[in-house]
């Protein structure tokens, strides 16, 4: 055996300390007999790196070379570093000291204040953006909430690389950093929001290792008394390293070298926030003697996944490029990666929407899928598509987009502009719909140009973005929609997304993914201005979009789509280009060398990819006319030509619906849309056939639901029994 991603929930404790060592591979065991002097650890994605570093700790615990009390393993989240810990319980290794960098310092900090300063430590801030707005007050410098996070952002990074505020904005700018406001402006708010902490007598969470850093570095007793107890360190995750931490890291070890680290250059994504690799990279050079152990056999992804993120880093430029790991699936071989070309964004959704469905009708956990983008404000057409599809979903590390503050607000001014009518001044130069709603959403952050660099400015610009382009698309579609009609469309795409917390299909960001694995995952929108992102300028940028596409590949086993959409809009034109970083990998790219192999997968269009034939424009079956949203081509008429739906069977099918969801425990349109039963209820099929044509009921579903159905048009009461999933 060797390593495993998954474990059983209670493994048996070793029985003694050679046993420890039983079942990791060669590598994995190297690290584990590695118990003194510097150890660099290089672990590629899947490679078991958690496993080796507690199977080493555990195995020097057992062995007795090692102290429990005298060890210290580090890490950067809370369910990282409990991971650890319960991994190093089930080895037999209780009493192993597993923190964040913060928790562990907290932790002295609390301990050593009194004897080092006198009286109680201050008051932990929990929340600092408050105290920002007061200093940004003091400074009479007005910002809105989004810029209001940003400049906390910005705050944040300053201190932990240790950027005092006047060296503010010349570090900004020798980083090619982009600032949220004007840098001076930033530089003034940072100061006074110092002063208003030591007027308060508070300390913010960046301050507990400034002032354990300062605290070590003046008292050299306790300096002396904490290196006295930890004789070992381990750090996990050490690309993600800022300087700050490294100098808390510094102190901890004072002239000894029993440092154990472990990391990945390659899945540095999160340099917006302070971390490098340069302390990784920079191992070897501070310690010469270090042991260098590197992991690249990955027991993750099969041999295709992890070609193609073998093939994404041969093309890396750079330091992090340099010392990119080979990594060596050793699973067995499953399907290519799928590269789809779709002719715009909700075609490219509803393809993703119907191979999620297939796979999960093949048998993969709704769980085990997942859709990464670049940004969230590309969730709203994916959690559209998925529950046209009758697909449960559910979002990470982000707001459900009618949820999400700016969107509410959003709809709120819509909404009171739709009921002011003429009578709204802001509405007066407004020559139709689309721009009616720029003019509202001005008011709210909307502008014709998006604000420079990231941040929860450019995520609610975003955002709002979206909903200009909904209303430009619902314009063509219906012509002559008012500001009120647009309302009531939001409304009910809101009331239909809205659903209880299931167990679905992750929609998520790729930098909230980090960490995270599936069976399957779809990354979608690589296209040039996503991915890489436009405002990503710098080669160093550059490459760190690429990073965050790496780390998107590498949280796959076994399933693989990537795709893109040559245009936003139904019969937009198609002048979108697939993300520079697929040149040489999928098929038709061309070729860059040995590693990439000219790309290997298959290659589709978005037709084909959904296994439809291209299809032509859809007629109203009323008057004739083009049909473009989503909603009038599922009811084949325009939504405000005259409709023949039978009322009593809409409201029969949906209390029928209403029954199946609570059988099923899901949400209501898992089992049917409003739109597909309202198209039912106008159609009245009295065959299978006829109801399967109907857009919203494929084969699954007709499976399941159909012989109900079929008997509620005709009359019944639907009381047949569910059938086969």
């Amino acid at each position: 055996m060797t390593a495993a991603t998954h474990s059983t929930l209670f493994p048996q404790v070793p029985e003694t300390a050679d046993a420890v060592l039983d079942g990791l591979d060669p590598e994995q065991r190297e690290v584990a007999l590695a118990l003194t002097g510097p150890v660099c650890v290089l672990a590629g994605a899947g490679t078991g790196k958690t496993r080796a570093i507690t199977h080493r700790i555990a195995y020097g615990v057992r062995s007795g070379r090692l102290q429990p009390a005298s060890v210290l393993a580090v890490t950067f989240t809370n369910r990282a570093a409990g991971e650890m810990r319960g991994r190093l319980r089930q080895l037999g290794a209780g009493g192993v000291q597993a923190r964040t960098f913060h928790s562990a310092a907290l932790r002295q900090l609390q301990f050593f204040w009194p004897k080092a300063v006198g009286g109680d430590l201050p008051r932990l801030l929990e929340r600092k953006i408050q105290l920002v707005a007061d200093a940004a007050a003091r400074c009479r410098i007005r910002l809105d909430r989004n810029e209001l996070r940003d400049v906390t952002g910005e705050i944040e990074w300053a201190k932990v690389t240790q950027t005092v505020p006047a060296d503010y904005p010349a570090i900004v700018a020798k980083a090619h950093r982009d600032a949220p406001r004007d840098p001076a402006e930033i530089s003034q708010i940072y100061a006074m929001y110092e002063q208003l902490k030591r007027d308060r007598s508070v300390i913010d969470f960046e301050d507990v290792l400034l002032l354990t850093v300062g605290i070590l570095q003046d008292r050299h007793d306790i300096a002396d008394q904490i290196r006295s107890q930890y004789q070992h360190f381990v750090v996990d995750e050490y690309q993600d390293v800022s300087p700050l931490q490294q100098r808390l890291l510094d102190l901890w070890l004072g002239d000894r070298d029993n440092l154990c680290v472990v990391g990945d250059a390659s899945q540095t994504i999160y340099s917006f926030t302070g971390a490098t690799p340069d302390h990784l990279l920079n191992f070897r050079t501070r310690h010469p003697g270090a042991t260098v152990v590197k992991l690249v056999r990955d027991y993750r992804s099969t041999p295709q996944v992890v070609h193609l993120a073998n093939g994404l880093l041969s093309q890396a430029r750079g330091r992090a490029a340099e010392h990119r790991l080979e990594l060596i699936s050793q699973r067995d071989p499953g399907p290519d990666p799928v590269y789809t070309e779709y002719a715009d964004e909700p075609t490219e959704a509803e393809g993703t929407a119907r191979r999620v469905r297939d796979l999960i009708a093949a048998g993969v956990p709704a769980g085990e899928i997942a859709v990464l983008y670049r940004i969230n404000a590309q969730s709203e057409v994916y959690e559209q598509a998925l529950a046209d599809a009758g697909v449960p979903y559910q979002l990470r590390g982000a707001e459900r987009f009618f949820e999400r503050q700016e969107v509410r607000e959003a709809g709120i001014a819509l909404r009171g502009a739709a009921r002011a009518g003429g009578n709204d001044s802001l509405l007066d130069d407004a020559e139709d719909l689309p721009a009616q709603v720029r003019a509202v959403l001005s008011t709210k952050g909307w502008t014709s140009q998006p604000p420079a660099g990231s941040g929860a400015v450019r995520d609610r610009w975003e955002s709002l973005a979206a909903l200009v382009r909904l209303a430009e698309d619902f314009a063509r579609a219906r012509s002559g929609a008012t500001l009120s009609d647009l309302v009531a469309e939001l409304d009910e795409r809101a009331a239909a997304q809205h659903a209880p917390t299931v167990q679905g299909v992750t929609l998520a960001s790729l930098h909230s993914a980090k960490g995270l694995e599936w069976d399957a995952v779809f990354l979608v929108g690589l296209t040039e201005g996503m991915m890489p992102i436009t405002y990503a300028k710098t080669d160093e940028q550059i490459e760190e979009e690429r990073r965050l596409l790496y780390v998107g590949v590498t949280r796959a086993r076994l399933h693989l789509t990537l795709s893109w959409a040559l245009s936003r809009s139904p019969g937009g034109r198609a002048s979108r280009r697939p993300s520079r970083f697929l040149k040489g990998l999928r098929p038709g790219s061309g070729s860059l060398g040995t590693v990439a192999s000219g790309g290997s997968g298959s290659f589709e269009r978005g037709a084909a990819a959904g296994r439809r034939k291209p299809r032509g424009p859809v007629l109203c079956r009323v008057c004739g006319a083009t049909l473009t949203e989503a909603g009038a081509m599922k009811l084949m008429r325009c939504e405000d030509c005259p409709s023949d739906m039978d009322e009593a069977l809409y409201e029969r099918l949906r209390d029928w619906r209403a029954d199946q969801a609570r059988e099923l425990g899901q949400p209501a349109y898992c089992v049917f849309t409003d739109k597909t039963l309202m198209a039912i209820a106008e159609r009245v099929p009295a065959t299978g056939g006829e109801l399967s044509s109907i857009s919203g009921v494929g084969a699954r579903k007709l499976d399941r639901f159909g012989a109900d159905v079929l008997d509620i048009c005709a009359g019944g009461d639907g009381g047949a029994d569910l059938g086969d999933s």
